[in-house]
């Protein structure tokens, strides 16, 4: 890719995670390189969910190590690594229902801000805060929706605001699990857009399902099955790949 720095902003090495006599990830290697979007694709139970789990602190490794631009995070607690530029997304949404779209990404921004002291009525208040959150807002494509509930929003626009609140803690890498989980044909158009709109500003790690989107947003795809990683490469290699096309796409002789 041009304008792309040889060394990579994520350097994962060896890393491995067990639950019992389960292997969850099994020595993963994986570099995600600045303004890319990195694909990971994979069946279910090949430990996807699991090795973004390990990337944001919310599981500790059992071996091997995690850099994000140089700097070992491993050892880190979650907010620690949200303050040295990882966010994301998660599978289910995790959005405060009786509040607005634009109070939601307010509440992020402040607490991108560090602010964690101030009330909840500040972020609601806080014209500085708001207009921030309306930029990411904007970005999300939920302009039209900033002064909407998030109980009234369809689980699409949902989805959206998902993401704009991870945007407004500023991340410099974004890990985004299965951001079409559960999308009609109308919303995952919209959603591919607005993830393509962000490419080349900032740095995605894509967990999904859908090969569609995955082909038409990737940089480059990993492949993991059964914890281990069997491929790298373009989207055009990946399609291309017999290992792939037998263990995940359902092609070949296995």
């Amino acid at each position: 890719m041009s304008g792309i720095s040889p060394e990579p902003l994520l350097s994962v090495r060896g890393l491995a995670k067990r639950f019992g006599g389960l292997i969850a990830t099994d020595g993963v290697d994986l570099d995600v390189m600045p303004g890319e979007l990195h694909a990971l694709i994979g069946p279910n139970g090949a430990g996807k969910t699991t090795l973004i789990a390990q990337l944001f602190g919310e599981l500790r490794q059992d071996a091997g190590a995690i850099r994000l631009d140089g700097e070992e995070v491993g050892h880190l607690a979650t907010p620690d690594r949200v303050h040295r530029g990882l966010g994301r997304t998660f599978q289910i949404t995790q959005l405060l229902p009786d509040f607005t779209v634009l109070d939601n990404v307010a509440l992020a921004v402040q607490a991108r801000d560090g602010h964690s002291f101030r009330f909840l009525a500040d972020a609601r208040r806080d014209e500085g805060l708001r207009g921030r959150a309306r930029r990411h807002v904007t970005a999300s494509g939920l302009a039209n929706r900033a002064e909407t509930r998030v109980a009234d929003l369809s689980h699409g626009e949902q989805k959206q605001l998902e993401l704009a609140v991870a945007l407004a803690c500023e991340p410099r890498l974004l890990l985004l699990d299965e951001p079409m989980a559960g999308l009609g044909h109308v919303e995952s158009g919209q959603m591919v857009e607005t993830l393509r709109a962000l490419k080349g500003r900032t740095t995605m790690l894509l967990v999904e399902h859908d090969m569609d989107a995955v082909f038409a947003l990737a940089d480059r795809v990993s492949v993991l099955v059964y914890g281990r990683i069997i491929a790298t490469g373009t989207v055009e290699e990946i399609r291309d790949n017999p290992d792939v096309r037998t263990a995940y796409l359902g092609e070949g002789d296995a």
